[in-house]
């Protein structure tokens, strides 16, 4: 058992996959020895919803923005016990803002202060990995997003996003200054591009598909019963549009299957990370989402709802439900939540932008996962977690 990973940002809707992944023994047995799972807000062993395990070790309360280079390599030392062990960086921190030059400085700057930590830290390092997302491809920009010299299926050697949208887009100075910094280290280095990430969170979250997904149907059916239908609470283009789901059990394993794999010559490569080989659409995933609670889901329509709006509008119902089913509070509305993210994903994602998956499945990985299982296995968990009834 030689291999001891460092997940960053480990309570995410990424992060907390990888460290499940980890001490459920992905991908054999024997493989990992320890796994230290970092988070900026306290985390409990209980609350986490991870095995309890000795190979576990969370860490909570590191700012990586906080003092000096010197003073936050100290303050990782002390509180890391085994760091200097660490072989594999799985790095999935995020500081959402509504300011975005701050926010692409502030990205910039902990990606670059964490690595340089774990560098100097940790001789054993082997492979550091860095999640981007499809924002590489442009699909953030929406209406604007170019097809003039970015085509679907989107393909990991494509060429970047020309100004003024490259500079706007914190992946690139990430990934350029590491390309710099990382090109006569012993270690190796991916980036991995999943699109909207579906996945479970333990806490509140900035931005969580899934969480808010899992309330909002729990909701729809309290409110109008078993076997109601359930319309698309989004456009009739983003219903038909093509795309893959990235969920993050998913990616967790794509990746690190990458990291224990991939030889040196592919140092520093980008590899979608998706749950399947073919793309789908909401027309095929909203029924069965559906079905999980008990809901007949249909096409979009002139009164389907807003999410965030008819949560707003029921959460009276909600807080009754939590009191009678003994439910965590705090989950369906709070001040963490990004205002408008639930329509913005739902109505404004309304073009083709799904991923050409032969890079990821030319490494030996042949794991697929269908709609059922990517979801409700998130789905599973909130019920676990007492997150939803």
């Amino acid at each position: 058992m030689s291999k001891s990973a460092l997940v960053f940002g480990a309570s995410g809707v990424t992060g907390w996959s990888f460290v499940n992944e980890i001490l459920n023994d992905y991908p054999k047995p024997g493989v990992w020895s320890k796994v230290h799972a970092l988070t900026n807000r306290q985390l409990s062993q209980k609350q986490s919803q991870w095995p309890e395990d000795p190979r576990l070790d969370i860490v909570s309360g590191i700012d990586l923005l906080e003092g000096s280079q010197e003073e936050l390599e100290t303050t990782m030392k002390d509180k890391i016990k085994g760091i200097e062990n660490v072989t594999h960086v799985y790095y999935l921190a995020y500081k959402a803002g509504t300011d975005l030059q701050k926010e692409l400085e502030e990205a910039v700057s902990m990606f670059k202060r964490s690595t340089i930590a774990m560098d100097k830290l940790s001789p054993k390092l082997e492979f550091v990995v860095l999640q981007t997302g499809a924002k590489m491809y442009g699909c953030h920009l929406l209406e604007n997003h170019p097809t003039d010299y970015l085509h679907v299926p989107h393909k990991e050697s494509q060429p970047r996003l020309k100004q003024p949208y490259h500079d706007m887009l914190f992946y690139h100075p990430q990934m350029d200054w590491l390309n710099g910094y990382a090109k006569d280290k012993k270690w190796n280095w991916c980036d991995t591009r999943p699109d909207i990430i579906i996945g479970f969170v333990p806490n509140q979250n900035f931005y969580s598909l899934g969480t808010v997904m899992g309330i909002y149907l729990s909701l729809f059916r309290e409110v109008n019963g078993e076997g109601a239908e359930c319309p698309f609470p989004g456009s009739e283009k983003s219903w038909k549009a093509l795309s893959n789901d990235s969920s993050s059990d998913m990616i967790a394993r794509q990746t690190i299957h990458i990291s224990l794999t991939i030889p040196p010559t592919q140092k520093g490569e980008g590899f979608n990370v998706a749950d399947a080989k073919t793309p789908s659409q909401w027309s095929i995933k909203w029924p069965i989402l559906c079905s999980y609670f008990g809901l007949k889901g249909t096409g979009p329509s002139s009164n389907s709802p807003e999410i965030r709006k008819y949560i707003k509008e029921h959460m009276d119902t909600w807080h009754k439900l939590e009191k009678e089913k003994g439910l965590q509070t705090g989950h369906a509305d709070s001040p963490r939540i990004f205002p408008g993210f639930e329509y913005f994903l739902m109505t404004q994602f309304d073009f083709n932008r799904q991923y050409d998956m032969s890079k990821m499945y030319g490494t030996g990985f042949t794991e697929e996962r269908d709609t059922l299982q990517a979801w409700g296995g998130v789905f599973d968990r909130m019920r676990k977690a007492r997150i939803i009834p």
